[in-house]
């Protein structure tokens, strides 16, 4: 069985609930960490999937880590794999296609409510609810790439999240949070941070933890059915969301 390839682009934002996921699905998969020096591999063949992690970086950053993750990501939609983007990794998916990635209307960070499309992706994706509490943390935000659907929206950012078939989802946010990184993040003294809780759209570290109670549970539920799609649709053996 080929592994999955995940990308991450900080040592501190891991794979976290989808590793969990992975490992209780029993596949195989390999991380490559670019903070940490680790060389992105140069093809995708020897893989079944990719996911994208995020990241504090700006999708527009000359950075060579993320031009190969965009060559990565063409390949993978060449060959009709399962791609995921979280956060970060959604903005690259819609660079790599030529679509902008820009400021943010206003940035999210924290637990924010989505509105989903009324579409049958959407619903193969999210389930069959109206809206959905995500946990953000972005100041940059995509447009739609050719071809791409839109599959959610908010207030603070119209372009949450768009499908580019049925096993290929770019997000705004990271579904892939469990609590310690919640933990970790919540906890953050950054400046840029602190300054951004004048807007109705950030929460502050206490906000986040008080609604993981309930949030973070739910948010856990939808992972597992989006994780099962994107892998779903490839793999026979594991049941794809309907």
């Amino acid at each position: 069985m080929k592994p999955v390839l995940i990308l991450q682009n900080l040592s501190a934002d891991g794979p976290a609930y989808l590793g969990h996921w992975l490992e209780r699905e029993g596949r195989p998969y390999e991380v490559f960490d670019s903070e940490r020096g680790d060389a992105y591999p140069q093809h995708i063949e020897p893989y079944c999937a990719l996911a994208v992690l995020g990241g504090e970086m700006s999708a527009n950053d000359p950075m060579p880590s993320l031009r190969q993750t965009e060559a990565l990501i063409l390949q993978a939609l060449d060959a009709n794999l399962p791609v995921l983007g979280h956060c970060l990794g959604g903005q690259l998916m819609a660079h790599a296609l030529g679509a902008r990635v820009h400021e943010s209307p206003r940035p999210e960070i924290g637990w924010q409510t989505m509105r989903l499309v009324d579409s049958p992706s959407a619903r193969a994706w999210f389930g069959d609810v109206h809206e959905a509490v995500v946990y953000h943390w972005h100041s940059e935000a995509f447009e739609l790439p050719a071809g791409a659907e839109l599959l959610a929206s908010s207030a603070a950012c119209p372009h949450q999240a768009f499908a580019l078939g049925p096993h290929q989802l770019a997000m705004q946010f990271h579904v892939e949070l469990d609590s310690e990184k919640l933990a970790v993040w919540a906890a953050s003294r950054d400046p840029q941070f602190l300054r951004q809780q004048q807007h109705a759209t950030v929460q502050s570290g206490a906000a986040m933890l008080a609604q993981a109670e309930q949030a973070l549970p739910e948010q856990q539920r939808m992972a597992d059915r989006i994780y099962r799609r994107w892998l779903g649709f490839h793999d026979r053996s594991l049941p794809s969301a309907s």
